[in-house]
């Protein structure tokens, strides 16, 4: 197999140039970013992420998820000169996977998002298909599993759950708490994309996570023992 060797590359979603002076809905700025810094690998990162806003702000999920990626594919079609187009994208366009599920998903499992977010997720990966298919793009998706460590938002599961615990709160869980995820640390998640970056296929689709599988119960259990709360207490039980 072939190793890609990238000269620049373009991180959205980064805190740099992007993230501090625009955003990737401006067609300018991206086409005046590719041009005058010779960029010939986008690893796409950029996006809105939290689950729970996009049932109450779902429109801004449609801007920045689908527009913003529709705007970066068009500036590298017109500038011809992109190498490879990392598209990050999610498990979560998935759906939900049972706790029955003898095996999770594979790459060509249908796509049955359930939320806001992960259809916007869902649609921007279909963009990134049709760019390649159509222009000859060559890009690369990932669906990743649930990412966890330091400086993560509070809005996602663990740290949520974990500041609450803090606080000796309730930690909410929404349904039953018998859907499953795969849970990765954020270094084993940085070593798997600088693979994918020197030694991914064009045109293929590479699921980056682990085949051991939790329960959102048994992660909301797992943090009340870490505090010595008690989980018949100390979570509770929402709709969805």
């Amino acid at each position: 197999m072939a190793t890609y060797t990238p000269k620049n590359i373009l991180i959205t979603g980064a805190a740099g140039f992007i993230a501090s002076h625009g955003d990737i809905g401006s067609a300018d700025l991206v086409n005046y970013l590719l041009i005058t810094e010779s960029i010939d690998t986008i690893m796409h990162f950029a996006a809105q992420t939290h689950v729970d806003n996009s049932f109450g702000n779902s429109f801004e999920f449609t801007k920045n998820n689908i527009y913003g990626t529709h705007v970066l594919l068009e500036a590298c079609k017109v500038t011809g000169q992109i190498r490879r187009f990392i598209h990050v994208s999610t498990d979560e366009v998935y759906g939900e996977t049972d706790e029955d599920a003898v095996v999770g998903n594979h790459e060509a499992s249908q796509l049955l998002p359930t939320n806001p977010y992960s259809a916007t997720k869902a649609g921007a990966e279909m963009l990134v298909m049709a760019y390649g298919r159509s222009y000859g793009l060559p890009v690369i998706t990932t669906r990743g599993n649930n990412v966890y460590g330091p400086n993560q938002f509070p809005e996602k599961l663990i740290p949520k759950f974990i500041l609450l615990a803090m606080r000796g709160k309730v930690l909410p869980i929404h349904g039953d708490g018998t859907n499953v995820r795969s849970y990765l640390y954020c270094e084993d998640v940085a070593e798997a994309f600088e693979v994918i970056l020197h030694k991914g296929e064009v045109g293929h689709v590479y699921n980056v996570g682990t085949k051991k599988e939790r329960r959102v119960i048994d992660v909301a259990k797992d943090i009340c023992k870490l505090f010595s709360m008690d989980p018949e207490t100390s979570i509770k039980f929402v709709e969805n």
